[in-house]
């Protein structure tokens, strides 16, 4: 299932498990345009944290290149800091979890009412 970019209405590269490690460092580099220092430096400051292999070669998702885009379009494009790109990523993030939580409890709501029992016939007067 691939995940959508809300911020450019593309999908990630592969129709895939988004967490799941897929690119070394070159690659992502190469797919989001930057320098394999500049990734370094991002997991560094924490705004990015791709999976280890067992040999510590660092691995990322179809989620880490969504969210180096994301971060990428914030700086360049609105001159946010990295201090501020990691606040509005955690933001995005904590709000998908709670649409998704608000999207169980209404499906938990329309089960409980489709297998709620009518109201007693309160009895109309003739």
């Amino acid at each position: 299932m691939a995940q959508y970019d809300e911020m450019d209405g593309r999908n990630a590269p592969l129709d895939v498990d988004d967490d799941e490690p897929m690119y070394v460092i070159s690659i992502a580099a190469r797919l989001v345009g930057m320098h394999q220092q500049t990734l370094r430096y991002y997991e560094k400051v924490g705004l990015i944290r791709p999976k280890r292999t067992e040999g510590n070669i660092r691995m990322y998702s179809n989620a880490d290149i969504q969210r180096i885009k994301t971060a990428q379009r914030l700086i360049d494009e609105l001159g946010v800091n990295l201090a501020g790109v990691d606040i509005i990523l955690r933001m995005n993030e904590q709000i998908r979890r709670l649409q998704a939580e608000l999207e169980a409890t209404r499906a938990e709501l329309n089960r409980l009412r489709a297998t709620r029992l009518p109201a007693p016939y309160q009895g109309g007067g003739m």
